[in-house]
């Protein structure tokens, strides 16, 4: 395996300040380059159910393919992207033929590009787990050659990418520490946009990293998913006001015309009006299928979301995602 020597520069990780909230409605919905969010509103908003582990197979996801017509496939194109040097680049065939490259999960350091694999970090297979399995083909083609957003595709070492496999952040992490909590950044800002969701273990083993290690967390905001899928909606918290009641002693208040009234030292209580920035408002129709599940939408002022479970806790016999209450 070829390893490049000298190499004294450093890979550039950009955490940049949070806004408030992602919101991935539909194809015509953009997103602000310069948001980001608080890592924890992104995992809250993440709907957290069991896996659908039937039927997966790796061909039902079409990849390295050219799915935007510059005659270079998804695996060139990543290639080419993380090199840290100009690639040397077959014309012909669009073929990487050596560059430099650092693998984020290891720190290795490699010039062949036959050392790297080009890994979906969130995995095909735990995709189809978490939902990918009610996508269509064009759909997940879509996503197993997603370069718009370079979270969804890294080139890093062949063999570590192989102990990973198709695991997620409860049975693996990156070898190299510095880096974990880029990945788990990553990893939920990938499942927020795609609209996939967590099982139990996954999402308590990252809700527990973020807070024991990765405190404060902040991951950039990701453009909406392409093939109409609907990411999840992420809202910020608002923190509730106490109001303490002070008791004033009775006031004499002089009448005079047309003067207003000025009382410096008692002020009505405020209320902190929670803030909601560009959270879609869907309008459901009970009882219909919906996508994805996780969903949360309106009717009538009442609240519903789209479930794959009722009301009661039982999975639908079809296992097809539905508006109901709550």
């Amino acid at each position: 395996m070829s390893k490049f020597s000298g190499f004294s520069g450093r890979v550039a990780l950009l955490i940049l300040p949070l806004a408030g909230i992602v919101v991935c409605a539909s194809a015509g919905t953009s997103v602000q380059a310069d948001s980001t969010f608080d890592a924890i509103d992104v995992v809250r908003a993440i709907a957290v159910q069991n896996e659908y582990p039937n039927g997966y197979d790796r061909n039902l996801f079409p990849h390295w393919k050219d799915i935007d017509g510059d005659r270079c496939d998804s695996r060139q194109q990543v290639l080419k992207r993380d090199s840290i040097s100009l690639p040397q680049v077959d014309p012909y065939k669009c073929k990487v033929i050596e560059g430099d490259w650092v693998s984020p999960y290891d720190g290795g350091q490699w010039t062949d590009p036959l050392d790297l694999d080009i890994d979906h970090v969130v995995a095909l297979k735990e995709t189809w787990d978490s939902g990918a399995w009610n996508w269509t083909t064009a759909q997940r083609q879509l996503y197993a050659n997603d370069t718009s957003d370079s979270r969804t595709l890294l080139a890093v070492t062949d063999n570590v990418n192989q102990s990973k496999g198709d695991r997620d952040p409860s049975n693996w992490l990156p070898p190299l520490e510095s880096y974990l909590c880029t990945y788990l950044g990553d990893w939920i800002s990938i499942k927020a946009r795609w609209g996939l969701s967590m099982d139990q273990s996954e999402a308590g083993r990252v809700r527990n990293l973020l807070a024991a290690s990765c405190a404060g967390l902040r991951v950039a905001a990701w453009p909406v998913a392409p093939g109409g899928i609907m990411g999840f909606s992420i809202t910020t918290p608002t923190t509730t006001s106490t109001t303490t009641t002070t008791t004033v002693a009775p006031t004499t208040t002089l009448k005079i015309r047309n003067t207003p009234l000025v009382t410096p030292t008692k002020q009505a209580p405020t209320t902190t009006t929670p803030k909601i920035r560009n959270t879609p408002l869907v309008v459901v129709k009970v009882g219909d299928f919906c996508s994805p599940a996780g969903l949360r939408g309106i009717k009538n002022g009442r609240s519903y979301t789209c479930s794959r479970l009722s009301a009661k806790g039982v999975r639908y016999k079809d296992n097809r995602a539905r508006w109901r209450l709550g």
